[in-house]
């Protein structure tokens, strides 16, 4: 019951935004929090349900820590998580979550040219880019966090995300 009012309460902040005044939760853990619930509401290819369910955090350290946190001792689709933290887009062989943090946008075309077609659901944090082809991307709107959905990107990266991620989201 406790874990269900947490997602009802993490779905209500993600379908009326959330604030962005300084009294607020750090960023990196708002990203985190969202990433988490993201990966709930997406569906990857058979293929990629071997192995270990890698999340790659570009450029944010803090990002990558709550992530490890939030993931310790649980699977993500039946698969054991491993977060990696790199400096770089280059570092990243394969993953299936790529979070590109707002410092590392200019790395943006380099990852999503060497993602393009694979089943790794693309994340950033820099407005226009989910129109440039990032899969997720936070947006502030009006002073409260949103995020963009790139249906194209999303398809043509063989993934599939379900009506309630959709519903939430800005589709572009």
């Amino acid at each position: 019951m406790k874990r269900i009012n947490r997602v009802v309460i993490v779905i209500a902040l993600m379908v009326f935004g959330f604030s962005l005044k300084s009294g607020d939760r750090p960023m990196h853990e708002i990203h985190s929090m969202l990433m988490f619930n993201f990966i709930k509401y997406v569906e990857w290819p058979a293929e990629a349900k071997a192995g270990n369910f890698v999340i790659a955090v570009v450029g944010d350290e803090d990002v990558a820590s709550t992530i490890q946190n939030f993931y310790a001792n649980r699977t993500v689709k039946g698969q054991n998580v491993k977060v990696v933290n790199v400096d770089n887009v280059n570092a990243v062989n394969n993953a299936h979550v790529l979070y590109l943090s707002s410092n590392r946008s200019r790395e943006f075309d380099a990852a999503k040219e060497k993602f393009v077609g694979k089943s790794t659901l693309l994340i950033t944090d820099k407005s226009g880019l989910g129109r440039r082809g990032s899969c997720i991307n936070f947006q502030e709107i009006n002073g409260k966090l949103k995020f963009e959905i790139n249906q194209e990107s999303i398809s043509g990266n063989n993934l599939k995300i379900s009506n309630q991620l959709s519903s939430m989201g800005i589709l572009i």
